[in-house]
């Protein structure tokens, strides 16, 4: 059997408005996945993966100019989120007796690390090269003291591997001058029929999670994790997405659908477990997820409303994608209660998440 050798190569991919160049890096490992990353956003752009007819499709929703990205930064398609992924409510918190006040982008509340988080920020690259089993890029960010409100100086760091088995692995790493708090996550939504192919209702997931965390009607954490037992938050068996997402649940009420954080089944931390799954019946792909993290939030692209238009040029609404966002719980840095997500100099944040993807035959029923 010949195997195509790894490549890896880059090219122009327009400026941001201040005139920074933006680069898009192709990432080939010789199987059979073709993987896109912007240098703005540190941006998975493309992700090309076959169908059970060997058909490939990109998989992942986004847009087609850096222009796009910029002008509508919100949905945060493909992007690491930071400094901090989710939300802290009101927009501050208080760390060795030192409250830190932040922009508040979403209502009252700080989302996915402020107006201007790491989503929006041109990142270096750092590192490319290829490996025996595939190829990595290295991107970095440099984080002044006090951007967004945050404090310390953070160099913050993301590898991604594409494999030959068909796996995309995503490594962060960060470091501070200064006590701060650090929450990293990859917003990539999925479409694993093909980008613009309408709702992923029919999508199977499974969350090895036997608890959640309700929230309020501004999405800020309520109480204590929750049981998923007789819920619509219950995938520890697959389970299609659309069936219970319009179920009269005042969790699914509160945020038009699956916004919630999925506290994993899971002896401990720094390990990588098996957090899930995501399949397509139509197409016969299937996402497998694995993660270091405590928690996964799923979101059910609740707030696109048809007037973006993506890649394929068709309009995205609201379902149309579905992101699996490994992290460690929103507003812990007011919750005492949850695992921390303090940094502190001298100390190593990182965090692993692997992406495979398949292709499973198709039964019958």
């Amino acid at each position: 059997m010949i195997v195509d050798a790894p490549t890896l190569a880059s090219e122009p991919f327009g400026r941001t408005p201040d005139g920074t160049p933006v680069e898009r890096w192709t990432l080939d490992a010789g199987g059979a996945l073709t993987v896109r990353v912007l240098t703005y956003g540190a941006i998975v752009q493309e992700l090309l993966a076959p169908d059970r007819n060997g058909e490939p499709a990109d998989v992942v929703l986004g847009f087609p100019t850096i222009e796009d990205y910029v002008e509508r930064n919100v949905p945060c398609f493909g992007a690491v989120v930071g400094r901090y992924a989710n939300r802290i409510a009101n927009a501050a918190f208080t760390l060795d007796g030192i409250r830190h006040d932040l922009p508040a982008n979403d209502g009252p509340h700080c989302l996915h690390g402020g107006r201007r988080g790491f989503s929006a920020r041109v990142w270096h690259r750092g590192a490319a090269y290829r490996r025996p089993d595939g190829v990595s890029l290295v991107l970095r960010h440099a984080s002044l003291d006090g951007e967004e409100g945050f404090p310390g100086a953070v160099v913050a760091e993301v590898t991604y591997t594409l494999l030959r088995d068909d796996s995309l692995r995503i490594d962060f790493r960060a470091a501070t001058d200064r006590p701060t708090v650090v929450n990293l996550s990859s917003h990539v939504y999925w479409q694993l029929a093909g980008e613009g192919a309408g709702s992923v209702e029919d999508h199977v997931l499974r969350v090895a999670a036997s608890q959640y965390l309700p929230v309020d009607r501004q999405m800020i954490p309520s109480g204590e994790a929750a049981p998923v037992d007789g819920t619509p938050f219950d995938f520890r068996i697959p389970t299609r997405v659309g069936a219970r997402l319009r179920d009269p649940h005042e969790q699914l009420a509160a945020a038009h659908g699956y916004d919630h954080h999925f506290v994993l089944d899971r002896a401990g931390l720094g390990s990588l477990v098996r957090a899930g799954s995501l399949d397509d019946p139509r197409s016969g792909r299937r996402l497998e997820l694995e993660t270091t993290e405590p928690g996964v939030q799923v979101y059910t692209a609740n707030h696109l409303d048809g007037s973006l238009a993506g890649k394929s040029g068709r309009l995205y609404r609201q379902g149309d994608g579905i992101a699996l966002e490994t992290q460690h719980c929103p507003d812990s840095p007011n919750r005492p209660e949850l695992p921390s997500t303090a940094l502190r100099p001298g100390e190593v944040y990182a965090s692993t998440t692997v992406y495979r993807l398949s292709v499973v035959e198709e039964t019958t029923r």
